[in-house]
């Protein structure tokens, strides 16, 4: 898959595998104080992979100050530094995680349409409702999480108590019950 990349002129930086098969040979030397640790030319010997991949590669070593771990990248690109490319899969990362953000506190659990617009309109929506959410946080001075808020309010559009004081209140109990014969939920 890789390789259709090359053969389209883009460019692409991955992780390395750690038992990955290759030959070596220098390529540019590199200043180990940026944390870069080497920058190979190598050439897969893998029996599949050298036929999915046939031409070299550039393989650049890196050490993260922060963290202390050593990281091994691949690329197809000779012209850009390698620091640069060290640092472009550390943004790449960043995506990764922003992804992982929307996954846990947007709660879009499915696409209702499958068209790049309806994916859009609804990440869009949700985004909106949770900045939305966080400025209520702010301007009410809650203490309440947003998960719980939007917890809240995802029930409390159904009841005929007032957001603000369903959201106020820690032990919120519906005080304006349609019925006192009517069992409540909540007092079980």
């Amino acid at each position: 898959r890789l390789y259709v990349f090359t053969q389209q002129s883009a460019f692409f930086v991955i992780r390395s595998k750690r038992n990955m098969d290759y030959s070596r040979q220098p390529y540019q030397a590199v200043d180990k104080s940026t944390g870069l640790r080497s920058d190979q030319k190598i050439t897969l010997q893998g029996v599949k992979t050298s036929r999915q991949y046939p031409e070299a590669l550039r393989r650049i070593t890196y050490r993260d100050a922060e963290t202390q771990k050593r990281f091994a990248f691949l690329t197809n690109n000779w012209t850009l530094p390698a620091l640069t490319i060290a640092r472009l899969y550390k943004c790449r990362w960043q995506v990764e995680l922003f992804f992982k953000w929307i996954k846990q506190h947007l709660r879009i659990k499915a696409f209702y349409g499958t068209s790049r617009n309806a994916v859009k309109t609804q990440v869009w929506i949700a985004i909106s409702v949770y900045v939305l959410v966080a400025i209520v946080k702010k301007e009410l001075k809650l203490e309440r999480s947003l998960y719980e808020i939007l917890q809240i309010l995802s029930v409390a559009l159904f009841e005929k108590t007032p957001i603000f004081e369903a959201l106020s209140s820690k032990n919120y109990t519906n005080q304006n019950l349609a019925s006192p014969n009517q069992l409540s939920l909540f007092d079980l």
